[in-house]
Formats: C-alpha cells, sequence, structure tokens
C-alpha cells in the first residue's frame, strides 16, 4: 500500500517539536548521568582526574520538579563567576529538562532585554539546551557519572 503525503514537510518535525523533544533527550542524559531525581538537595561534585571538577547543585526539590546548577569548579577571569554555568529546571513527571539560563546570576530578560520578540526566545532557549545537551554528552564520555559524584563541603 502506498501512502500519499500531501504536505511532505509533515514528516518533519516543528521547531517547537525540535525544542521539546531535545528537553526530552536532555533530562534522560541529565538522569543517565547523574540521576539529581534521587539525590537529596545540596552541593556534589564529581572528580574523574582530569582537573576539571563537576559542581552540580540540587537547589530546590519539590514532587516534580527539581531546580539545580551545573557548572565545572573554576571561576571565569572576566565575571569572577563559574563558567561554563547551567541553571536547570528538570520535570519529573513530564521528563524534560530545560536549561533556564547559563549565565551566573543572570536571567533570561537580564540576556535579551525586557521585552524580546518570541523569535528570539525560542531562539535563545534553542541554543542554550542545544549546549546543555553537547555538554552533558562530553561529561558522560570524560567518565563522569553517578559513580563519581560525592557530595560537597560548603
Amino acid at each position: 500500500m502506498t501512502a500519499v503525503v500531501e504536505r511532505p514537510t509533515a514528516l518533519i518535525p516543528g521547531r517547537f517539536e525540535f525544542l521539546m523533544g531535545l528537553y526530552a533527550e536532555n533530562y534522560h542524559r541529565l538522569a543517565r548521568l547523574f540521576a539529581p531525581q534521587r539525590l537529596a538537595p545540596g552541593r556534589y561534585v564529581s572528580d574523574v582526574d582530569d582537573g576539571l571538577k563537576v559542581l552540580l547543585e540540587i537547589q530546590e526539590k519539590h514532587p516534580y520538579t527539581l531546580e539545580l546548577e551545573l557548572t565545572y569548579d573554576f571561576l571565569d577571569e572576566t565575571t569572577g563567576q563559574p563558567s561554563p554555568s547551567a541553571q536547570l529546571r528538570m520535570y519529573t513527571d513530564a521528563h524534560v529538562a530545560e536549561a533556564m539560563h547559563c549565565h551566573p546570576g543572570r536571567k533570561l530578560t537580564h540576556v535579551l532585554g525586557p521585552f524580546p520578540p518570541a523569535h528570539t526566545v525560542f531562539q535563545h532557549r534553542l541554543r542554550m539546551n542545544g549546549f546543555l545537551s553537547r555538554w552533558l554528552e562530553y561529561l558522560a564520555e570524560q567518565g563522569h557519572s553517578i559513580g563519581t559524584l560525592s557530595r560537597a563541603e560548603k
């Protein structure tokens, strides 16, 4: 049986569907890597003896949502802040994770201005979450995992 597709683009996911797929991919990468949904709130460090310790801070834990920060244990010389750094939100019921922002102490409005066009916000979210996906993949390749994670001292 042969099917005729009236719109060939109907087979290609739209930009919004792509972003939602990226959120799902980020959730599964993060859950496999560090299983933050099973951790108590607090700071954790992952050290694989490559000179780059990874810090994971579970900031808030709610029944279906986790707020966390992922960064390296070194400061950017220019800003004095950890870099790269990603503020993340994990939705454990929907199995999605999104990068809320990737600059320490900076909200979306600080980066894009008070009333950015929807297209600009979408493009920014796409870039941040694409970065997060690649970073999580890189961390896994370096050997970081729940097995290398330990509670950090304050």
